[in-house]
């Protein structure tokens, strides 16, 4: 299937606007990252509270958002399983410490803000541990027990709350539920000054400060590392002034990608590094194919200066791109305006890179190979002619590694 059948537009004559459109937005970009928002790196990289939610029922995110930044907790990331009946959600709290405070600190505040049908004077069963209902008991002593108080009552609080946390994954609907592990007395107790709200805080984490920066490191060594792999083979594939060109379009995406994170002020997650190396590819291969069809035409096309066959290259791969990228493209945008939270910096991230990967591959690497050539006076390529001499007339013999 074929868009466009025998185009001849002069790609290389408009390579200026996109050059000065890269640079403009590069310049923002770092000028952001350096200036303004810096890189609003997400809790897996700069360290926070996380703390795992369990419901009753499908939680709403957008409400329990409304909800925390109610309660003043503003940084938040919630993080929902998809998975039918978990009804599970990770919160993320910008807490960065390491003590157990934190872990209680983090605990009361999604607590808090969360426990929207509290009653006056009782507390919540569903998020009470369980040296603090050993200790309702035993001040309580629903069942008279006298000296073997302490034993009995620790027994049955662990029973209550291994039964919550176990047999109801951490949410129990009712106080009466109870009555399945505990005897009629405390049920009775627990009904007077107990009651169940619809979410259970099943645990907390804490993301610490060095586990953070080991993340940042080892995403940008991935992201280096790719970069560094692909130099090697175009330049085992191809020649070494291809790989360099694809090195630097894909530098090029990726700063323009991170620094669009940070003129939106949007954090970044391992997600949205998965998505960058993601796009590293996608941008690569699109390049990749361009060059093929350069060094097949240098061969065919002998007597052409290199910017004409760059020029003819891209042209006869256009409509491949459009389809490929166009059809990517609308996958990427549909996560994006319906993927939801979870997937909204992945989504973006890629929505970014497919745009820009594409137009680099025409526009920023393809010209790098007539710029070099231009820049050395001789031929950019094995056999190529010189642009300044037009190629005309004048035979060669084809690449090295064809």
């Amino acid at each position: 299937m074929e868009l466009f059948r025998n185009t001849n537009i002069d790609f290389l004559s408009k390579k200026w606007y996109f050059l000065a459109f890269s640079l403009i937005f590069s310049v923002a970009g770092v000028a952001s990252m350096l200036f303004w928002h810096h890189i609003p790196l997400g809790i897996d990289f700069r360290g926070g509270t996380v703390v795992d939610v369990k419901f009753t029922q499908t939680p709403n995110v957008d409400k329990i958002r409304a909800e925390l930044d109610r309660a003043g907790l503003k940084n938040t990331t919630l993080q929902a399983d998809t998975r039918p009946g978990s009804n599970e959600l990770l919160i993320k709290l910008d807490i960065r410490e390491t003590s157990e405070q934190a872990l209680d600190q983090g605990k009361e505040q999604i607590i808090k803000a969360l426990e929207t049908n509290a009653e006056a004077g009782k507390t919540d069963l569903n998020n009470i541990g369980y040296t603090s209902l050993q200790d309702y008991l035993l001040k309580a002593d629903p069942l008279h027990l006298g000296t073997d108080a302490p034993a009995q009552y620790a027994q049955i609080a662990r029973s209550i709350v291994n039964f919550r946390d176990k047999t109801h994954s951490g949410v129990l609907n009712s106080v009466a539920d109870v009555s399945a592990v505990a005897p009629a007395g405390v049920v009775q107790a627990l009904q007077q000054d107990f009651f169940t709200s619809n979410f259970g805080v099943r645990n907390v984490e804490i993301v610490g400060p060095q586990v953070g920066a080991q993340l940042r490191k080892q995403a940008l060594l991935a992201t280096l590392y790719s970069l560094l792999g692909m130099l090697l083979y175009l330049w085992f594939r191809f020649e070494l002034i291809y790989g360099v060109a694809a090195v630097i379009a894909c530098f090029h995406d990726t700063l323009i990608t991170v620094g669009a994170f940070s003129l939106l002020n949007t954090e970044i997650s391992l997600t949205v590094i998965a998505a960058i190396l993601t796009l590293v590819g996608y941008s690569m291969n699109d390049t990749i194919v361009v060059f093929d069809r350069i060094r097949e035409n240098i061969k065919l096309q002998r007597r052409d200066s290199l910017a004409e066959i760059v020029n003819k290259s891209i042209n006869q791969t256009l409509s491949r791109t459009v389809l490929t990228s166009g059809l990517t493209f609308l996958t990427v945008l549909a996560l994006f305006l319906f993927g939801g939270e979870v997937l909204h910096g992945f989504s973006l991230a890629l929505v970014i890179g497919i745009l820009i990967g594409t137009y680099s591959s025409i526009f920023i690497a393809a010209p790098m190979l007539v710029a070099y050539q231009e820049w050395r006076g001789q031929k950019a390529v094995p056999g190529a002619p010189s642009a300044s001499s037009g190629g005309k007339g004048r035979r060669y013999k084809s690449p090295a590694k064809a």
